[in-house]
């Protein structure tokens, strides 16, 4: 079946040519899906009933299962778990900030980068999501937002899996959610994070998308960084940083470098001097995530005036920093903390 948050414009109008209809219903249909919010081909009440009945042979309505939704105590951060149709179970991230309504979401049911501090890949990789799974994940919180008199402001590819090994479709998905008859998200407020994927962050330095980019970078040299993420074993530091600076040449856009510090492995101020070093005169930020706790994991967060000095070493040598606030730690919602479930207990 075709999957209507999945597919595009076109491919629904060569869809409806294909039944005999007029290429103008793809939009009469997007309208009533992403406008007037209808559920049900029920309440489409200008299409007949005998192409009701047809399109819901033909089209997929929803890839994803509401499963539950937790709150933290902070007031800001809803997580949102999901069944997919082969029962697998993937989460989504709403972050509230101001007049921000932040979307993380999951390009992947697990994650094959494995990171040392992250629960995202302890399982490892069972699958890509779909264009339109992911897509759907943003579209059933705005309608959540909805009901507040909200909506999504922004997206984050941060979530469960890398997005970079699931190309085309985040870059599809990305597509359909700018698209101006359906949720209408600038590419600017649009967030990509990898763990340094060399040829993929070229390729979408020219895709033609203005999206920000990230990278996890965690480490200040080689040597770090493969004992923190055995992708890099795989692609060395010097042409990652490379190929970030071919994006942000190709893009005009600053690129962030995430750096989770973890006491007593990268957080020292060596560590910080060097990574100084590392990223002199570079157009970028550096994001500073103390390490969030994930169970089965020995590592540690380090105190406030050891990340402090880490900063304020970063500071003093010119580059912009940032400490991110942590939010949704209690109910594992943090960066790094979207595990893979196989069942809800």
């Amino acid at each position: 079946m075709l999957a209507i948050h999945g597919s595009t414009e076109e491919e629904l109008k060569s869809y409806f040519v294909k039944i005999g209809e007029k290429p103008f219903r793809a939009k009469q249909l997007l309208q009533w899906v992403y406008e007037k919010r209808a559920h049900k081909w029920e309440e489409m009440t200008d299409l007949s009933k005998e192409l009701r009945s047809r399109l819901s042979e033909g089209l997929c309505c929803s890839s994803l299962e509401w499963v539950q939704t937790q709150a933290s105590n902070d007031g800001e951060t809803l997580k949102f778990l999901w069944r997919l149709k082969d029962k697998q179970l993937i989460e989504s991230v709403l972050i509230s900030s101001d007049d921000r309504r932040t979307v993380c979401v999951s390009s992947q049911v697990g994650c094959p980068a494995r990171c040392a501090f992250c629960a995202s890949g302890k399982e490892g990789l069972l699958r890509d999501l779909t264009v339109a799974e992911i897509v759907e994940q943003v579209y059933k919180i705005d309608e959540y937002l909805k009901e507040k008199g909200e909506r999504v402001s922004h997206v984050v590819f941060m979530g469960m899996g890398e997005p970079l090994e699931n190309y085309e479709t985040v870059v599809a998905s990305i597509r359909l959610l700018c698209d101006p008859l359906r949720l209408k998200l600038s590419q600017r407020r649009i967030t990509v994070s990898t763990v340094g994927l060399v040829d993929q962050i070229k390729r979408l330095a020219v895709e033609g998308l203005k999206v920000n980019m990230v990278l996890s970078l965690h480490a200040p040299n080689q040597r770090v960084r493969q004992k923190i993420i055995p992708y890099a074993r795989k692609y060395f530091i010097g042409d990652i940083l490379a190929a970030m600076l071919f994006y942000a040449k190709e893009t005009k856009r600053d690129i962030t470098y995430e750096y989770t510090l973890m006491a007593g492995i990268n957080d020292h101020r060596d560590h910080a001097a060097e990574l100084a070093q590392l990223l002199m005169g570079q157009p970028c930020t550096i994001n500073l995530i103390p390490y969030n706790p994930v169970e089965g994991l020995l590592l540690k967060r380090p105190q406030k005036e050891k990340i402090q000095e880490f900063r304020d070493i970063l500071t003093e040598a010119g580059l912009n920093t940032t400490w991110r606030y942590t939010k949704g730690k209690d109910i594992a919602a943090a960066c790094g903390q979207l595990a893979l479930k196989k069942s809800l207990t």
